[in-house]
């Protein structure tokens, strides 16, 4: 199902719970007896739902800002491995074709299996991915430059330079795939937060039922939708705005 259909229904399903339950808060109780309360619920409502809009806030900033970490770490890391190739263009064979061959390697087990990995459980089997990358640092390391050229050897340094800045990257897209997700202590405020803010919305009283019922169908509406935003966004490899291994797909286009 699509991921807008979802969240429509989603935001729907509890627009149409929350106007319900006004209706029937109206026809079990006397408008009076609520609009006695509209001065204190008011103002507790003011507070709770203002500490609970700035959780809010500050879960879904710091989810985006994971997403695009996420996307900048694995970009860079796509690109520290074609500089590397780039670099060990000058060195001398078999170093110049194992090289290739192996960010070509790396790149397809990022691809074909530590990003489904990452996409579904967020824990990668990255023993392979590992063992490639110092295969590739020893093929550098072990490299005889020829005497007198400094080319060469600028090459090979830049080439050992670009793969420790892709260890570094790399290290940095396992961490954003292992560390995903809202704590159960953050979901937990989420939630309570979000039923009490509804809750004083319904203490409050007034004459008129429709008005009553799309303030509080708006309101969950607009809290359904921030949660739901949160669940999308809480893998940065999965779910709405997943971040994708397209910049590893291009460096096995440009090696290929």
């Amino acid at each position: 199902m699509s991921i807008y259909l979802t969240g429509l229904l989603w935001v729907g399903g509890a627009a149409v719970a929350a106007i319900l339950i006004a209706v029937l808060i109206h026809k079990l109780s006397s408008s009076g007896s609520r609009g006695d309360n509209n001065d204190v619920a008011g103002q507790v409502f003011t507070i709770v739902a203002g500490l609970h809009a700035v959780l809010l806030a500050f879960v879904l900033i710091s989810l985006f800002d994971g997403v695009s970490t996420a996307r900048t770490n694995s970009t860079t890391e796509a690109n520290d491995l074609v500089a590397v190739s780039w670099a060990a263009d000058s060195l001398p064979e078999p170093a110049h074709t194992k090289v290739k061959q192996l960010v070509s390697a790396y790149s397809d087990t990022v691809v074909t299996k530590e990003w489904p990995q990452m996409r579904e459980t967020g824990k990668v089997d990255s023993a392979a991915g590992w063992q490639q990358l110092d295969e590739l640092r020893n093929t550098i390391a072990n490299t005889q430059t020829a005497d007198g050229d400094d080319w060469q050897t600028s090459r090979k340094q830049a080439a050992t330079d670009q793969l420790w800045d892709a260890y570094q990257a790399r290290q940095s897209r396992l961490n954003d795939a292992a560390n995903n997700g809202v704590s159960t202590v953050v979901w937990f405020a989420l939630i309570l937060g979000s039923v009490m803010s509804m809750a004083l919305v319904y203490l409050h009283g007034g004459p008129k039922m429709i008005s009553h019922a799309l303030i509080s169908g708006t309101l969950a509406a607009a809290i359904t939708l921030l949660l739901f935003a949160i669940y999308q966004l809480q893998n940065p490899f999965s779910g709405g705005a997943a971040v994708g291994p397209d910049a590893f797909s291009a460096v096995l286009d440009r090696l290929s």
